[in-house]
Formats: C-alpha cells, sequence, structure tokens
C-alpha cells in the first residue's frame, strides 16, 4: 500500500497577480494544503480565499502558528518586516525577489532564518525555467555573456526601476553560472515612461575575466527573453518564455574542424509550479533550498550596484 504524503500546511501573504497564481497552485498541488491567504485589502483577500477554499485575513501575523510555511508576495518594502515575523514565529518562507530593499536586511534575514532553524528561499523564478535547467550543466566556462530582457510598459511595476524590476532575474542567473565576484560595474539607463529607469544596460566584468552585457526594457512592443553564453568551444542560446535551449560546439576531431549541435531536448513546465514544489521538498526535508537566502542577496547587491552606476550615468 503506497505510503500517503503529510500535506504541508501553508498559505500566501500577499495576493495580487503574483500572490494570486502562488494559491492557486498551493491549491492544486496534493502536498499542500492551502489553509489562509492575507492581504491588506480585505476584498481581495477575500475573493482569493472563497476561491480557494481558505481562511482571508487583514493582518498576517494570524497565519502565526496556524501555517508551516508561507509565500511572501507582499510589495517589495514589506519584505523584511513580514518575512522576520513569519521566521521568527516558526515560519518557513518563500519570499519573492527582490529579497528586500536593502543588503543589510537580507543579511539580517538570513541571520534570523539561521537562528531559527528555517528553510529561507528567494524567488528567482527563471532558476525552474526548464530550458535553464537544462542549460546549467552545460555551462563550463563562460566568457561572455548576452542577455535581453523586454518588454512593454505595465502600469503595476511603474513604482520600481526595471533594474530590480526585470533585471535582477538575469543577474541572478548569471551569477548562479559565473560563480566569480564583480569586479567592475558600468551601467545606463534612462526614465520614458515613468519617473523609475524603465530602460538600462549594465557591463558587469568578474574576477576571472568574464564579461556579461545585460539589457532591460520595459518600452519595448516586442517581448524579448534571451540569453547567450560564450565559452571554449561551445556557444548556447536560450529563449526563456518558449524554454527553448540551443547548444553548438566545435568538433575538432575530423580532418577539419566544424560546427556540431542544435536544439536540447527541453523537459517543459510552470515554473513558478517547479518553483512551489521545490520549496514544499526543502521544508518537508530540511534540506537548503534551491535559491537561498545568501544567493537572493547576492542578486539583490549586484542589482543596486547597477542601479547606483545607472543613476550616476544620469547626473
Amino acid at each position: 500500500m503506497a505510503e500517503t504524503v503529510r500535506k504541508l500546511r501553508v498559505g500566501v501573504i500577499g495576493v495580487g497577480y503574483l500572490g494570486y497564481h502562488h494559491a492557486r497552485i498551493y491549491r492544486e498541488l496534493p502536498q499542500a494544503e492551502l489553509v489562509a491567504v492575507a492581504d491588506l485589502d480585505r476584498a481581495r483577500a477575500e475573493a482569493v480565499g472563497r476561491e480557494f477554499g481558505a481562511m482571508a485575513v487583514t493582518d498576517y501575523r494570524v497565519l502565526i502558528g496556524k501555517v508551516e510555511a508561507v509565500s511572501i508576495a507582499a510589495p517589495t518594502p514589506l519584505h523584511y518586516a513580514i518575512a522576520k515575523d513569519c521566521l521568527q514565529g516558526g515560519m518557513d518562507v518563500l519570499l519573492e525577489k527582490p529579497v528586500t530593499t536593502t543588503v543589510e536586511e537580507a543579511d539580517d534575514l538570513g541571520r534570523i532564518a539561521k537562528d531559527a532553524r528555517r528553510v529561507l528561499q528567494v524567488g528567482h523564478l527563471e532558476r525552474f525555467n526548464g530550458a535553464v535547467r537544462a542549460m546549467v550543466p552545460l555551462v563550463h566556462e563562460p566568457k561572455f555573456i548576452e542577455s535581453h530582457r523586454m518588454g512593454s510598459f505595465v502600469e503595476r511595476a511603474s513604482n520600481v526601476d526595471v533594474v530590480l524590476d526585470l533585471m535582477i532575474h538575469d543577474l541572478d542567473i548569471i551569477l548562479s553560472l559565473v560563480r566569480a565576484p564583480v569586479r567592475e560595474v558600468r551601467a545606463s539607463g534612462v526614465a520614458v515612461l515613468s519617473r523609475k529607469v524603465d530602460l538600462a544596460n549594465t557591463r558587469l566584468t568578474f574576477e576571472g575575466g568574464c564579461v556579461a552585457n545585460v539589457t532591460a526594457s520595459r518600452i519595448s512592443p516586442q517581448k524579448m527573453r534571451k540569453i547567450r553564453i560564450f565559452q571554449p568551444g561551445s556557444y548556447l542560446s536560450l529563449d526563456y518564455d518558449r524554454q527553448e535551449l540551443h547548444h553548438y560546439r566545435l568538433d575538432a576531431g575530423g580532418a577539419q574542424p566544424r560546427i556540431v549541435g542544435g536544439a536540447v531536448a527541453i523537459r517543459k513546465e510552470e515554473p513558478l509550479r517547479a518553483e512551489l514544489e521545490a520549496f514544499l521538498v526543502a521544508v518537508r526535508d530540511r534540506t537548503p533550498p534551491i535559491v537561498t537566502g545568501v544567493e537572493g542577496r547576492n542578486a539583490l547587491s549586484v542589482a543596486l550596484s547597477v542601479l547606483e552606476a545607472v543613476n550616476r550615468s544620469l547626473q
């Protein structure tokens, strides 16, 4: 007789656009029981709670003692205070990106999670993209990386710079691949449709010589989310949205060198579902999450350095 897997009691704090989908997926996963949702907007909390059969509250602290783990998808300025209360209240936490507003806050959350022996996972969604998962084992010594993340303007993101809204996804991926300190940051950007930076480009130079050229824009009529990686003997091209990966390499074994390769087989899946499943595994097995608080902190640190460089270029 198959062993019954105990359902983990979970909650979602902040059920706007992204938090709604956290609640939806938790409700669908057999290893989770969605107990409660919290949002300062009572009508929104009650609507999502009714849809998914969960308790609805406006004060997230009500969840302490009622759930084992939470997703926090509240506005970034609230991340630190909410995550701190939840970790100290005995809950494991999946905290949406960017992890906090400052590196100091991120460092403090890391210490709190360690002292409380709680899981702290940061919601860098692209790590769970099927194409990214297939790419990681193929990257061995990146020398040059080029990334473009472009899309149309979305009003709900107009209160945050494009670096922290979009570019931070690619910065996290690049940091996870290069695994070396950033030596130099050069950047430029411009505000076009909002009072925040809507278009930015940065050139990162790493210890060891790798260079990454990263562009993020929310004023493009066409959506593009791609990254290309060049390394000795091979080249990889990835499309995040289509979950497609191409790998080309030099075959020097014959009479004349030639380029071989092509499309890589991908197991496509909904990245957010894969992310939440991985979080629940870390909670259940008490293992480190795939994207740790330290990695979330490092992505934030580089993103803030890029933003500082952009602001200097505008002076």
